[in-house]
């Protein structure tokens, strides 16, 4: 009987070491005498001890911090960028990030490094500042490409900081500075151009009507007397001014003249 008992008692506790909980975010890779064999869902599984071993991959979305490096743009300036990558194993292909590839988010740290200084390479400064979207796109593909074989998809990556040293800071500054003054300036004379223009077209439309510019005077002195203020306006008849005038030219006609006699 206790022949009996010890080997029930043996099945009990090989049953139990057999025993593997896999959670929903997980899927292990099962291997018989060291070769992969299949791999296990979620759920309560058993396997056969000192025979068959497991090993657990998490399945979920993991966000991997890229850290900071020094590159050289296309127009040879050095900056310091970092980025984020976010990647999941699938779960049809969760063996190839066990057998394809070890320390899986190390490597994709290091590769995603190498691949960041690449693409910096191929923008200038002020590409990259201004396409920064482009440049993690080409990142993204790059590395998702190279991490297909380890059954890694990469969903997004995302370039968090550029920093350019403070002295050309400070140049790219004056350069937005002066950038804005151009802007202004041509706002300005537009401005002044398009002033210009109807005041030709009043000054036109005005000399085509003789009343027109007397009832605009009339206004112009309406306007200045409803100002309280020490301002005296002096009334002159404009036949008055244009009788000057015509003293003016027939004196200039009449200096004319009487050079010419001489």
């Amino acid at each position: 009987m206790w022949a009996i008992g010890f080997l029930v008692f043996v099945v009990i506790v090989v049953i139990i070491a057999g025993l593997r909980v896999v959670n929903q975010y997980e899927r292990k890779v099962l291997f018989t005498l060291w070769r992969y064999s299949w791999i296990l869902n979620p759920g309560l599984r058993v396997i056969i001890p000192f025979i068959q071993t497991t090993q657990t991959v998490d399945i979920r979305e993991k966000a991997v911090d890229v850290p900071s490096q020094e590159a050289m743009t296309k127009d040879n300036i050095s900056c310091s960028i970092n980025a984020v990558l976010y990647y999941k194993v699938k779960e049809q292909e969760v063996n190839k990030a066990v057998i394809n590839v070890k320390y899986l988010d190390y490597a994709m740290t290091q590769f995603a490094q190498t691949t960041m200084r690449n693409i910096v390479g191929q923008f200038e400064l002020d590409e990259l500042l201004a396409k920064r979207e482009e440049a993690s796109q080409k990142i993204k593909a790059i590395v998702d490409e190279k991490s297909d074989s380890w059954g890694v998809d990469v969903l997004s990556v995302e370039l968090k900081d550029i920093i350019i040293p403070a002295d050309l800071q400070r140049t790219i500054g004056k350069q937005a500075e002066a950038e804005r003054e151009k802007r202004a300036k041509i706002i300005t004379s537009e401005w002044e151009l398009a002033s210009a223009q109807n005041l030709v077209e009043a000054a036109t439309m005005l000399s085509k009507t003789p009343g027109a510019l007397h009832l605009r005077t009339l206004q112009s002195i309406n306007d200045l007397s409803s100002d309280q203020s020490n301002t005296t306006i002096w009334m002159i008849p404009m036949e008055l001014l244009e009788a000057v005038k015509w003293f003016g030219d027939a004196a200039k006609a009449y200096s004319s003249k009487n050079h010419k006699a001489e």
